[in-house]
C-alpha cells in the first residue's frame, strides 16, 4: 500500500510541474547585418487543454561580412517579447516562464 501511495505522490508531482506548450512557429530571419530567431508557442491550461494565449520569444546575432566571409558574434540570450529585459538560456525555459506568468503552463 505504501509503494502505491508513494508512486501516486511522485506521479502527481511530475504532472503538476510539467511544462506543456505547443510550438506554433519557429523562424530564422535576416541575412546581412543581423539574424533573428523567433519562436511562438501556445500555452496550455492545468487540465492540459491548449489555450488561445501565446508567447513570442526572440534571440538575435549581429553579423558582419557577406557570403563565406560572414561572421556572427554568437546568439544572444532568448527574450520574452512581453518583458524583453529578462533573458533565458534556451527558448523552452523562456516559454515556460512566459506561460507561468499568464497562469498557464
Amino acid at each position: 500500500m505504501r509503494k502505491i501511495f508513494s508512486a501516486l505522490i511522485i506521479l502527481a508531482t511530475c504532472i503538476c510541474t510539467a511544462n506543456a506548450y505547443q510550438v506554433l512557429s519557429s523562424k530564422e530571419l535576416g541575412r546581412n547585418e543581423a539574424k533573428n530567431q523567433n519562436v511562438t508557442v501556445k500555452c496550455t491550461t492545468d487540465t492540459g487543454k491548449v489555450s488561445n494565449q501565446t508567447c513570442t520569444l526572440r534571440r538575435y546575432a549581429k553579423c558582419t561580412g557577406n557570403g563565406t566571409a560572414k561572421k556572427c558574434n554568437g546568439w544572444q540570450p532568448w527574450r520574452d517579447l512581453r518583458s524583453p529585459s529578462k533573458t533565458y538560456s534556451d527558448w523552452k525555459s523562456a516559454a515556460s516562464a512566459c506561460c507561468r506568468a499568464k497562469g498557464l503552463r
